[in-house]
Formats: C-alpha cells, sequence, structure tokens
C-alpha cells in the first residue's frame, strides 16, 4: 500500500561534521520571540505504573488518586512520565547502545537502509513536502515494526549485529505498555477498555530514532518543527542525557526534563478524536545542542488498518448534549492526510474538527 513518502534532502549528520554556516532553509526567525519556561517547578506529571496494575500486567481498581492523575494528566497536559512500568532495564539499554551504534557508523553505511520514493520508512528525513519548506536539525530511522507480518526487512539495519533482535524485542513490550495505558485511560472515560482497544487491536507500531547534531547556530534551528503526534499513544525514550524536548503549555514552551529509565507518553490526535477532545494532544518540539549530539527513540502506537478515526460512539452517546466534534474517516484516509502534510502544529487536528456556525442571536424590537 502506497500512501507517499518524503522528499530526498540533505544528510544533516554528515552536514553539520564540515559546516561552517547553516544554510538559510534551516534558520528559523521565529525562534527569537519564542518564550521558554525556564522554571524548574513547572514539570510534567510523573505516574507510577505500578499502583494502576499488578504484578501481570493487568488493571486493578488499585491507588484511585494514581487514576485520578493518569486522567489529569491526559486531559490537562497531554505529556507525563511513567516509571515502574515493567520493562526490562536490559531490553531499554540494549536498544540505545543498538541506536547509538547505527548513528555512528559511516553514511555509506547507514544509506543501505535509506527511504524510497513514496516510501515512509528507512534512513533519512520526513515530511519534507515541498522544495520550499524550512528543514529540521536532524536524521532519522523510521521503521514500520507492527504488525510483524508488515515487516519491509530491507530497512532493518544488519549492523549492529544485534540491532533485529533488540528492536523485535522493545517493539513487543512496548506494544504490552501501550495496552495497559490505553485500557487505563478507557477506565478514566468511563468506557468498557475494549470500546477503545479493539481499534488498537493487531494496529501498526512504527519505531522512530532521531539524531540531531550538535549546531552553532542551536537557537536558530529546530531538530524537530512544532507539531502533535498524528497517531494514538507515543513512548519515548531518551537516547542520551542531553534535553531537547519541549512541550507547548499556556503559549509557552516547557522543556521537559526525562527522569532516568522512565519513559515519556504523550497523547496522539488520534486519542484527541477518539475522545472527542476530552483527551487532547500537545505540541511539541525538539531543540538542538550547540556542542552535543542527541539521540532519542519514539515509538509511536496507532489503530489497526481496518479502524475508524473518529470520536467513539460510547463517548458520543455517554452524554446524549455532546456533539461529534471531529469528522470520522478510515484510518487509510487519515493515514494518507497525515503524510500529505508537513509538521505544523496541530494543523491536522483542525483538518478534521467539524466546523460549526455560530447559533444565531436572539435580537429584540
Amino acid at each position: 500500500m502506497e500512501v507517499g513518502g518524503s522528499l530526498a534532502v540533505a544528510n544533516v549528520q554528515r552536514m553539520a561534521s564540515s559546516l561552517k554556516e547553516v544554510p538559510n532553509r534551516y534558520i528559523r526567525p521565529e525562534l527569537e520571540v519564542d518564550r521558554v519556561v525556564n522554571d524548574e517547578h513547572v514539570s510534567i506529571p510523573v505516574i507510577d505504573m505500578s499502583k494502576l496494575v499488578d504484578g501481570y500486567g493487568k488493571l486493578v481498581d488499585g491507588d484511585e488518586e494514581s487514576a485520578k492523575l493518569l486522567h489529569s494528566a491526559c486531559r490537562d497536559w497531554g505529556f507525563f512520565q511513567v516509571i515502574n512500568h515493567g520493562v526490562a532495564e536490559e531490553v531499554i539499554l540494549n536498544m540505545k547502545d543498538d541506536v547509538q551504534e547505527f548513528f555512528r557508523q559511516p553514511l555509506q553505511l547507514k544509506m543501505e537502509c535509506a527511504q524510497l520514493p513514496n516510501d515512509l520508512e528507512g534512513y533519512g528525513q520526513a515530511f519534507v513536502v515541498s522544495e520550499e519548506q524550512k528543514l529540521d536539525w536532524g536524521d532519522m530511522l523510521f521503521i514500520l515494526t507492527r504488525p510483524i507480518e508488515g515487516r519491509k526487512m530491507r530497512f532493518w539495519p544488519k549492523v549492529p549485529s544485534s540491532f533485529r533482535a533488540t528492536l523485535d524485542k522493545y517493539s513487543s513490550e512496548l506494544e504490552k505498555l501501550s495496552v495497559i495505558l490505553l485500557s487505563s485511560m478507557a477506565r478514566n472515560l468511563g468506557l468498557d477498555p475494549d470500546e477503545l482497544l479493539s481499534s488498537f487491536k493487531e494496529g501498526s507500531q512504527s519505531i522512530r530514532m532521531n539524531y540531531y547534531p550538535p549546531c552553532k547556530q542551536a537557537s536558530k534551528v529546530t531538530g524537530l518543527s512544532p507539531h502533535s503526534d498524528a497517531g494514538g499513544l507515543t513512548l519515548l525514550t531518551q537516547v542520551n542525557q542531553v534535553q531537547g524536548l519541549q512541550i507547548k503549555k499556556d503559549g509557552k514552551w516547557v522543556p521537559v526534563d526525562p527522569i532516568p529509565g522512565a519513559f515519556i507518553v504523550n497523547i496522539g490526535d488520534i486519542i484527541e478524536i477518539m475522545s472527542n477532545g476530552e483527551y487532547k494532544s500537545i505540541e511539541h518540539r525538539a531543540v538542538v545542542n550547540p556542542e552535543k549530539e542527541r539521540l532519542s527513540i519514539a515509538a509511536f502506537h496507532n489503530t489497526n488498518f481496518n479502524a475508524m478515526i473518529g470520536p467513539l460512539p460510547a463517548i458520543i452517546s455517554k452524554d446524549q448534549k455532546q456533539a461529534p466534534n471531529y469528522k470520522t474517516v478510515s484510518a487509510i484516509d487519515y493515514i494518507k492526510l497525515v503524510v500529505s502534510c508537513k509538521l505544523d502544529g496541530k494543523g491536522l487536528v483542525d483538518q478534521m474538527k467539524i466546523q460549526r456556525e455560530a447559533a444565531p442571536q436572539n435580537k429584540s424590537t
């Protein structure tokens, strides 16, 4: 199934190693007026998963306070960190090590996994849809990991030799964690978990490994343009201890300081749409460091290809006064819409919103 791809652009990692001045296509004038919060007391919520599930990873009635904290994190922040999540430290460390080793390879070896025309997967860039748009200061390796039968091994690195087995294990463990999180969210929305999980059963999972080279003009470039994630649920781990993720809260950019061993979780556009806006995806971006490289791994969990993307009927019927705030489209049409757009804030969600005319005002004579 062809859904579109990204235009080919220069490799940033190689360019950064020899460049004296950043090309104008990477310079972002708007960064000069952006407001960044530097208050250490402002931070995203932290969820202790051990209070929401038992030792077998099953949901329990558990700690009502923790359930409320998760609900408010999804509703008011759209971002949170999870600790005691059940994914073995060894699985995470192996994934980090192999990703670092992949990006250390000469460009010629990395290009063996290069993107192909009209394909999202592979090594390169994403969401470059025109020759005029501004570019991000970073490279990525993007792989569709689930469903397993849909894997294209041509894009899976052979070096390091452990990469494929490591990614397979990492993919499996994060899928299990995503199911637990989605079940918890469904319960907090007053739903039977199956009413949400049925759309994600045998759904797609993709993993994007990001490399942001250092840049001497770091304050003028963006590692990843401001956007909200188009999918359902994203689980992010930072590979090295170089901060770069920022989320937009109340019109200001808030840096996220990752907790070692935790996953940073964020609500995607699909969950916003399915919850009819109760949970909201949040605009975020990656900035770069003037002296140090930064690496991260994002795992996106999406619906299956047969799902319909729209407000869940159970959400609408639960409150008879509530009307759908978003359109309903097939998963395939939604994917095509995603890949045809550049990263642009919450532009995708705006396209999915139902625009209603304001009710006429009564005029007295």
